[in-house]
């Protein structure tokens, strides 16, 4: 073949191209720093790019974003429960307090003062938020725990419980000795209150989570016990045990709901009678109907999955006081009910037995989540207020026969054995010292068991506390394993598509000599010609 002057013409400038070509990829990649431009520099080293920049962007996210947004979570929550855990240990201590035999009145004041205290404290602690939102209140982190003012919500509450929230209580009959007073000691009605006439019953009864209850007779309040599961799973209940009737606390005498349910217990054994107490909230039950429901509803252990000890109880709410616990946080309960346009439901599966938890999870590693929240009902349950609001009314109570006995007192030091007042009043001051003592004995065995409450409720608050470090410490190894795959995939990126700039430098050199060479050769060469051997 021959190869003429045009063919090495042309050949020597497609590899002096070339070779500038080459530089020209050199110069970019010293200039950026990458080994490729774009995907078609080298389709192997883009799509493996793609693939390790998505890794490195999700593994960024977790690490830097939604890791350190947990943990905030998790500390403040921590930070509420070790709170919560120190006020009711403090409760325990003043419930042993109160359990001594022997108080004086500064005593029991100091007691009733830091018992209404630490109440407060407990769910004050209850609104903490994370960046505005409630850490406590399920997915409703817009809502706060508790009211925050007073309000005229309606609210349609049904309550699940067992036959483990009745309990019995002390009713002390004091004849209404403390209305006694320098004007009316020794009237005809409160002459006749002895000794003989002060009494002391014990009283089942179930206490509502709420007091100041609508006193509506009809057709609420209700309460239906478990019966049975239907085809689909779901607990059917029925209304058992009669009418409920309402009562006011404001009674006196034998219409007091408290001395009508001992009459009833005392002279009509086998009478079904339960009564309401709207303002405090407390349903009362006959010896009849406690002895039916615990034999009804008696638990069977064959059963280990199903609690047939299940009570339902419904009722009304209109009026909320200033720090009121927020139904919905807790019950299946209905607002404006008799309103359909403005109804609202919530948790309307706790009445199928299909109690949800709220737990907010944060995506914290490829197909990896972890819980950040405490629900409210886990720690913060209205039992503790309860529990904290029946040592008050005991201490109340108390503090009030004193000072009664004290008043008597005073007007029995301004009478003579002669005058015919002096034995009245002896006989009110006996009868007021065995209210005193009865009332003593109430207040000493609610306190001995109120420190076994609070420790119950201390419990659950450690037990709270645990499940929120034992999540933080799992999100700590999650941290450190995220810290090292961020690493490890931020080396493989720079490795797939970084340059070595060394190298790169070198090269570039190396190819700056070759394309002046290849200038100084072709120019040598095509200085020869034909013309030269002529």
């Amino acid at each position: 073949m021959r190869i003429t002057n045009k063919i090495i013409q042309n050949n020597s400038s497609d590899n002096i191209n070339l070779n500038k070509v080459y530089q020209d990829k050199l110069n970019n990649q010293m200039a950026t720093q990458k080994k490729i431009v774009r995907p078609s520099d080298d389709p192997v080293v883009a799509i493996r790019a793609l693939r390790l920049r998505t890794n490195v962007s999700q593994i960024t996210q977790y690490y830097e974003k939604n890791v350190p947004d947990a943990n905030s979570w998790l500390e403040v929550t921590e930070s509420a429960l070790t709170t919560v855990s120190t006020v009711v240990t403090d409760m325990q201590e003043q419930c042993t307090k109160g359990a001594s035999e022997k108080l004086t009145a500064t005593d029991r004041q100091t007691i009733l003062d830091a018992l209404t205290a630490l109440k407060d404290e407990v769910y004050s602690t209850g609104d903490a938020d994370y960046a505005g939102r409630s850490v406590f209140t399920g997915y409703r982190t817009e809502s706060t725990l508790r009211y925050k003012e007073s309000a005229a919500d309606k609210f349609r509450i049904t309550e699940q419980v067992n036959t483990d929230i009745i309990d019995s209580i002390t009713y002390v009959n004091s004849n209404n000795i403390n209305s006694l007073n320098e004007g009316n000691y020794d009237t005809t009605a409160n002459a006749e209150i002895k000794e003989t006439q002060i009494t002391a019953t014990n009283i089942k009864r179930i206490r509502l989570a709420y007091d100041n209850v609508s006193d509506t007779v009809t057709p609420l309040p209700v309460v239906k016990t478990f019966d049975h599961y239907d085809a689909d799973g779901k607990p059917v209940y029925t209304e058992q045990y009669g009418a409920i009737e309402v009562i006011s606390n404001t009674e006196t005498g034998d219409d007091n709901p408290y001395a009508k349910m001992a009459a009833i217990n005392a002279t009509t054994p086998v009478e079904q009678k339960m009564i309401l107490i709207p303002e405090t909230g407390e349903l009362l039950l006959s010896d009849s109907v406690y002895k039916s429901m615990v034999a009804d509803l008696s638990d069977d252990a064959t059963t280990s999955t199903v609690d047939e000890s299940q009570i339902q109880i419904t009722y009304d709410k209109n009026v909320w006081k200033k720090n009121d616990l927020r139904p919905e946080h807790y019950f299946a309960c209905t607002k404006n009910p008799d309103v359909a346009a403005d109804k609202i439901e919530y948790n309307s599966t706790y009445l199928q037995g299909k109690v949800e938890k709220q737990a907010i999870e944060y995506d914290v590693g490829v197909s990896q989540t972890i819980r950040v929240n405490t629900t409210a009902d886990e720690v913060f349950t209205h039992a503790i207020g309860r529990d904290v609001e029946d040592m008050i009314s005991v201490l109340n109570d108390t503090i009030e026969m004193e000072e009664t006995i004290a008043r008597l007192e005073k007007i029995k030091s301004g009478l003579t054995e002669t005058d015919p007042g002096y034995d009245i009043v002896t006989n009110q001051i006996d009868a007021a010292n065995k209210s005193l003592t009865y009332l003593n004995e109430r207040r000493q065995k609610l306190f001995e068991s109120s420190i076994t409450k609070m420790q119950k409720h201390l419990d659950k608050t450690n037990e709270a506390t645990t499940a929120c470090g034992t999540r933080g410490k799992k999100l700590e190894l999650i941290k450190n394993r995220l810290m090292s795959q961020q690493t490890n995939f931020k080396t493989l990126e720079s490795e797939n598509e970084n340059v070595d700039i060394s190298d790169v430098a070198i090269e570039l050199k190396s190819a700056t000599m070759t394309y002046d060479a290849a200038l100084m050769s072709v120019g040598k060469i095509l200085q020869t010609s034909l013309m030269n051997y002529i």
